[in-house]
């Protein structure tokens, strides 16, 4: 059963969702093959950490605020925004994503304010998607209205159950009447752009109370429906009353079923399935998710936020994996002091890339065409990669997997079953990798004079 962060990517990723930019170095530069004015082009994603409480199954980097800190964000937001802009040299913003945390306790000026500090440094497309994170409580929906005035042009609302109980259970601060009300107000401002995230695995869910409740989501949604199962994760709350007994959640089985019964549920009701757990009616997909998925350039603002980029405000040449700092008064220290608060920068290596493009385009129900790959990799193509190798060839037989003129992708069934066959696709990509380095090497073992990354 496919998660929507699975364990494969996971392991690939490190933490978080990041993704990447569009040239390698090495490789590409030897070659001459990228497409260096993609470099031009980023996404931009802006993390507030704060909540008003921690769900009893969150783990991601969130803080209860005990004071009024808006002023504080709002300058370090800008003026992170503002350096990272500087050092990636990127001339056209092409989306925004405010995310947490709970995005929507911040003030709208703050959020005017970073939209100001985006377009002193880059372009931003009057067309240009800006998605901000809801929580569907009373507060969250009177701003909704000066979300937009600040430059919000869609929603996405974390409603995760449309049951009472069960969102107690998940320590949310909202009621499903309210996240209705929610939905039909974001609607109201912002026809066909407003995202609903739910979540299904829940304790004491059965597959008949997820039918049910799916039927309720689709009399309230928009046109995106983006699907969680529920994973438990070590230090929460939720972990420990499992652990102990006092909750049960579904089986693997059930939840399995539980996903396959959303996949055709939305499907008859309009919704295709662009990727493992996203799905959109009249094309309104997530450009900004799909930057992620089809490795484009992102820079990532605020506590914890991860960004892929290329430095050429530094004269770089390589994508960088960057990681801010976690502690938001940590991070809030560091950008004033210079400018921006990295914690970690990681050159990425070839082989590193090209995992990261396998294991995120294999979420798309496209997947990976031959075009996309070859930017990355023009020397081995997918069918060098994976046209020999034993697994795939089961896979392609029995219908999981299609490699064809488009490219490599999973099949209806076989993208339920992506997190059991990534681990054998990855050790394919690096055991094809090192066969071809060492093909490259001279007979006296010298290595061919190449342009490597720095």
């Amino acid at each position: 059963m496919i998660k929507h962060t699975s364990r494969a990517a996971r392991r690939a990723l490190s933490a978080g969702l990041r993704c990447f930019s569009d040239i390698s170095g090495g490789e590409l530069m030897e070659e001459g093959t990228a497409a260096a004015h993609l470099t031009e082009q980023a996404s931009l994603y802006v993390h507030w950490p704060y909540c008003l409480r921690r769900c009893s199954y969150c783990n991601f980097n969130k803080y209860i605020s005990r004071e009024n800190n808006d002023h504080i964000m709002r300058e370090c937001l800008q003026r992170e925004t503002e350096t990272l802009l500087q050092l990636s040299q990127v001339s056209c913003i092409t989306s925004v994503f405010f995310g947490g945390g709970t995005p929507s306790l911040a003030h709208p000026s703050t959020i005017d304010a970073v939209l100001e500090s985006v377009t002193r440094q880059a372009n931003l497309s009057d067309k240009a998607e800006v998605t901000l994170e809801v929580n569907p409580t009373p507060v969250g929906m009177t701003k909704l209205e000066d979300f937009c005035r600040a430059g919000v042009n869609r929603f996405s609302i974390g409603v995760q159950s449309l049951q009472d109980e069960d969102l107690k259970i998940l320590g949310r601060d909202h009621s499903s009447h309210q996240a209705s009300q929610t939905i039909e107000e974001a609607r109201r401002l912002c026809p066909g752009r407003v995202s609903v995230d739910v979540m299904f695995g829940r304790p004491k869910q059965s597959v008949e109370s997820w039918e049910n409740e799916l039927s309720e989501l689709l009399r309230v949604c928009d046109d995106h429906v983006s699907l969680y199962q529920l994973t438990l994760e070590r230090g929460t709350q939720l972990f420990k009353q499992v652990l102990g007994g006092e909750v049960t959640v579904p089986a693997e089985d059930v939840t399995a079923e539980m996903y396959q019964c959303a996949r055709r549920t939305l499907h008859q009701h309009g919704f295709q399935q662009y990727e493992v757990s996203n799905f959109a009616r009249h094309n309104a997909v997530s450009h900004h998710n799909m930057s992620y998925w089809k490795g484009r350039q992102y820079i990532g603002v605020g506590p914890g936020a991860h960004g892929r980029f290329v430095l050429l405000g530094e004269g770089g040449v390589v994508r960088e994996a960057r990681t801010q700092t976690l502690e938001p008064d940590v991070w809030a220290r560091e950008v004033r002091q210079r400018g921006h608060g990295t914690r970690r920068r990681i050159q990425l290596g070839h082989l590193e890339l090209l995992e990261e493009v396998l294991v995120m385009g294999m979420r798309m129900t496209e997947g990976i065409n031959h075009k996309h790959w070859e930017s990355f990799s023009p020397r081995l193509g997918l069918r060098e990669v994976f046209g020999t190798s034993t697994d795939v060839q089961e896979w392609l037989q029995s219908g999981r997997l299609i490699l064809d003129d488009r490219g490599l992708r999973c099949s209806w069934d076989g993208l339920a079953l992506l997190d059991s066959m990534l681990p054998a696709l990855l050790l394919e990509l690096q055991r094809q990798i090192s066969q071809r380095l060492q093909r490259d090497h001279h007979p006296d073992g010298q290595a061919k004079k190449t342009c490597s990354p720095r």
